[in-house]
């Protein structure tokens, strides 16, 4: 058996699966996001164990057999995010998250030093580490004195685990500390920010072993010992593996709190300047890149804490066919934008309001607004040199048909469904864990899904979307005056 655990920004998901890959069963813990200024994300790394331990404990209660037999586990994480721990492993404050803004000062001085792009393939993102470090050394000066390490919140997980400070390429490029080509951390990036690289975890690949769990948490699992930790991957990487996006040219979307449109490249592609992440895989000699925005699901979430009907109501109300564009558009920037504006200052908005905008035409044009960005993210591959035919769709927004008409017809590419299952981060994070311990290979663990179905671009509303794609992507520069 392997085990796969999937640090989300909402919840820690355990996933068990057998040596053929079947998944045996699958529990969650919970988790919250402190808010406490504008632009700000935290969360208390403790929450983390905790949320772990109830998805542990769910498995174990239903499964106690099944994991004592485990014998690999993969880790999956949320990237970005700054857990920084003193030399006792003490937390020194909240983790920082991937949608925290508040370093959009320190990035774009960051991002003024060529040798970050140079290096890294990426702009500096207020979302990534390394101005976070920036950030805090300026205005938390006692906190930076002290920090011993810097982990990204799966490794901090890791050293729950297993006692090891150790990171894997997929998550550490998402830093804008590691030379993505040569997939090792850069000395001259770390001290331009003033740390070294002893404050950085070891590095493996996201196949190789990376520590062993601990006696006594096996003991308190069930779980016999030596039970391999692998390197694991940043939360897309891991899904890539799960969805088996591991060759040239396989792409997916993920309609998850944020929206990726993520490609397997077989060579290191960087663009930086179309603010496309050009990263490392979790798998050796392989990259990918992505374009991502910051609110898909949560778009249509806060649309409906607004309107105070659930998201599967509002978008039921939609039906199944769909619509042409009705003139109302909604750009999603509710916390800033990633791919292609980097824009840490923007927000979002509703255009073309009369008094005939019902909820329906207000949810339809949530949805055409989210696909209308991957959209962007698309045309932001296409100029880094990565041609797309067609895309996978997996997280939560994809059980709504609609969403993935207007996707597909946005995008003007094939939409596959995987058949049922869970293909997710937690699942590509289990297959690490297989190859880790069994020392499979890994391009024969990590194969797609079968296709349940396509959804095709609707050719009849091809034009109109395309009229409603350019009204969205005018709309941008006229109202970034008022945002900055």
């Amino acid at each position: 058996m392997y085990l796969g655990l999937d640090l989300g920004t909402s919840g820690v998901k355990a996933m068990l699966i057998d040596g053929d890959q079947t998944i045996i069963g699958s529990a969650n813990g919970s988790l919250d996001v402190s808010r406490p200024h504008s632009g700000w994300s935290e969360q208390e790394p403790s929450h983390w164990v905790r949320a772990t331990e109830e998805a542990v404990a769910g498995l174990k209660a239903k499964h106690p057999k099944e994991l004592a037999a485990v014998k690999g586990i993969g880790l999956s994480g949320q990237m970005h995010g700054a857990t920084l721990i003193d030399a006792a492993d003490k937390v020194l404050r909240p983790c920082i998250l991937w949608n925290d803004t508040r370093s959009h000062v320190e990035a774009a001085v960051l991002d003024a030093d060529p040798r970050f792009r140079a290096l890294t393939g990426n702009i500096v993102f207020p979302g990534f580490t390394a101005p976070k470090l920036a950030w805090v050394e300026k205005h938390e000066p006692d906190v930076f004195a002290r920090i011993a390490k810097v982990l990204l919140p799966k490794d901090y997980l890791r050293l729950w685990l297993t006692g090891d400070y150790v990171s894997e390429m997929s998550d550490s490029a998402g830093t804008s500390w590691l030379d993505t080509g040569k997939r090792a951390w850069s000395s001259d990036l770390l001290a331009a920010t003033h740390l070294s690289r002893e404050q950085m975890p070891a590095l493996v690949e996201g196949t190789e072993q990376a520590g062993t769990l601990r006696p006594e948490l096996a003991a308190q699992w069930g779980i016999s010992c030596n039970v391999v930790v692998a390197g694991g991957a940043g939360d897309n990487a891991a899904s890539a593996c799960g969805m088996g996006t591991v060759s040239d040219g396989a792409a997916f979307v993920s309609l998850g709190t944020s929206g990726v449109l993520f490609a397997a490249n077989g060579s290191y592609l960087p663009k930086p300047e179309s603010a496309v992440h050009a990263f490392c895989h979790a798998l050796p000699n392989t990259w990918h890149q992505m374009g991502v925005i910051l609110s898909a699901t949560d778009a249509l979430n806060w649309h409906s804490g607004v309107t105070g009907k659930s998201a599967a109501d509002l978008t039921g109300e939609l039906g199944e066919t769909l619509k042409a564009p009705t003139g109302v558009t909604f750009l999603p920037y509710l916390s800033g934008e990633r791919t292609p504006h980097n824009d840490a200052v923007i927000r979002g908005a509703f255009i073309g309001l009369e008094h005939e905008s019902s909820r329906v035409v207000l949810t339809q044009a949530v949805l055409e607004g989210v696909a209308f960005a991957i959209r962007d993210n698309l045309e932001a591959l296409r100029s880094a040199g990565t041609g797309i035919s067609r895309v996978t769709a997996i997280g939560g927004g994809s059980r709504s048909h609609y969403w993935l008409a207007s996707i597909a017809t946005a995008l003007g590419v094939p939409v596959d469904l995987p058949a049922d299952g869970d293909f997710g981060a937690a699942f590509g994070a289990a297959r690490l864990g297989l190859i880790a311990a069994s020392g499979a290979d890994p391009i024969a663990v990590c194969t797609p899904p079968v296709t349940s179905g396509t959804i095709e671009p609707v050719s009849g509303l091809s034009a109109a979307y395309e009229d409603a794609y350019r009204r969205y992507r005018a709309l941008y520069p006229a109202i970034k005056s008022l945002a900055h």
